[in-house]
Formats: C-alpha cells, structure tokens, sequence
C-alpha cells in the first residue's frame, strides 16, 4: 500500500525544528550567564571559546569512541547483504552517500547512526535487532537511523551535550569560588551572591533538562522523515513497538548514559530507568507510535 501523508505531519516535523532551535539558544543563553557570572564579558568570552573547542573535538572523534564503546564490528557487504541492500537503497533515494556499516555482538535489539556528516557516517545494529525484526521493520529502523545521519543530529546532540557539561562545569567553578574565596564585593553588580548562588545549583539542572528535550525532539524528527523515507510508517511503528519488547526481556548489556540518546530505543533499563524516568533522553513509545500511525490517512 503506498504511503500517504496526512496534512498533520508536516507542521509537526517544522514544529520539532523550531523546538529544537528554541531550546538550543536557551543552552547558549544558560553558558552566556554562566560565563558573566564568573567573569563579566570576558567570562563569556572564555566559556564560549573553550565550549568551540570541546565541541569541535567531540564533533570529530564521536563515533569513534561511540562504536568501539559499543565493541561495534565493520561489516563487509558479503557478510551482511541483506543490511547492504536496505542502506543502499535508502541511501540512494534521500541523495545520500553510502555509510559504513558495523554490528554490535549483542543478543538485544537495538540500532544507532553516528557520525559527523553524511560523508563520514556509520550505522550499527544489534546481532539481536536482525533476529527479531522482517526485512520491512528493518529498512524502517534504518531509514530513522539515516534520517538522523542526513538531519544533522549527531552534530546537534554533540553541540547540546557540549554546552550543557560547560554549563555544568561553570557551576562547579563557582562553587569552589564561593567555598574557598566567598562572595565578591561586585556581587551586586551581577545579581547578587544568592542570585548566583541559585544559579550554579539550578542551571545545571535545566541544561541538563534541555540537552535531554533536544535528544527526545530529534527523535521524534527521525521518526517522522524516517517514516517518509522508507514510505512506510506502519513498519517503523511495529519495529518500535517489538524493539521495546525485547528490550524488557532482553536489556542491553553495553547500555551508558553517555550514549544511550544514540540508541533508536532507550538502551537503558531497570531501577536506573524507573528512576530517570523524566530524565529519559528519548519520548515515550507510545507517544511516537501514536505520531506515525496518524502519518496515515
């Protein structure tokens, strides 16, 4: 059955941009108070400078450190034809070029994309995800995993990880600043000593949320250009919903908070789950379920 899309999707997939945006400029807004509060404009000057440096160097070697975290393995077309053939597929019809492929020696069921560009991108599966999933179900989840390749999310999320650990770090700063030198007498100038004091223990905390809604907005982007990719949101919407099954019974064994916003579904599970639950870095099943099967008329 061909896939048609309802008038519903597009606003949608535009709004997940415009929120992405919006929350990546509060990121930006939290590191400029930060670096006024603990040194004025040139604080700001600082921070802003070391914050392109530590993007820069993360934007470069991410996949790297995320496949071999991951004990991710190449894989050359004769031992995986069936995943060559899909990627290739895929590939061709959004323009782009073909990345490498690898698989992760693990009985779950799992996948992620990385990689700085298009021209520099890899795409990972789980030995677990080819068991449980049809071809169709396949060429889904990977056509979500391009997606993220050819939005530009690795650059995103490594930019958002990037800015919310420098906001977090200038709150540490400042509270060895207060602990060992105490208020300044400028204080006034820039808020106050509880004005600052609120914002190294708070600020954080919101970087740390707003890194985490951009990770479950760029997911919810995925799905939707990944649904119109491959032309069939029905089979992203079943492999998700079977990829989270097996996830129940079969946990991933390599899972981290450092890269579980890589996975197409939560790697992480358990009491560390439970309680993060509002910390997840990707929406609720059923809320993305729910958003493609509506991409049907």
């Amino acid at each position: 059955m061909p896939f048609v899309r309802s008038s519903a999707p597009r606003p949608r997939f535009f709004s997940n941009y415009v929120r992405t945006g919006a929350l990546m400029a509060a990121l930006i807004a939290l590191l400029a108070l930060g670096g006024h509060a603990i040194g004025g404009a040139q604080g700001m000057l600082l921070f802003g400078a070391f914050g392109l440096l530590m993007n820069f160097g993360m934007y470069w070697f991410s996949d790297r450190i995320a496949l071999m975290a991951h004990r991710a393995q190449p894989v050359t077309r004769a031992e995986a034809p069936t995943i060559y053939a899909i990627v290739q597929r895929l590939t061709e019809r959004a323009g782009m070029p073909m990345p490498h492929i690898y698989v992760i020696p693990s009985t779950a069921a799992n996948a992620f994309a990385t990689g700085r560009n298009p021209a520099h991108a890899a795409v990972a599966v789980t030995e677990g995800i080819l068991q449980i999933l049809n071809e169709r179900q396949l060429e889904a989840v990977l056509a979500h995993e391009l997606s993220h390749v050819k939005n530009r999310d690795i650059l995103i999320s490594t930019i958002a990880a990037g800015v919310a650990g420098l906001v977090s770090t200038i709150g540490h700063v400042m509270q060895w600043g207060f602990m060992l030198g105490g208020a300044r007498s400028d204080d006034e100038d820039r808020g106050g000593g509880l004005a600052a004091l609120a914002w190294m223990i708070v600020a954080p905390i919101i970087a740390v949320l707003i890194q985490l809604a951009i990770s479950r907005s760029r997911e919810l982007g995925a799905d939707a250009s990944g649904a119109t990719l491959c032309g069939h949101p029905e089979d992203l919407a079943s492999a998700l919903r079977r990829l989270e099954d097996a996830q129940e019974v079969r946990p991933y064994e390599f899972a981290g908070p450092a890269t579980a916003h890589l996975f197409i579904v939560n790697p992480l599970r358990g009491a560390a789950a439970t309680v993060m639950n509002l910390l997840s870095t990707h929406p609720p099943i059923e809320e993305r379920i729910r958003r493609l099967e509506a991409m049907r008329v």
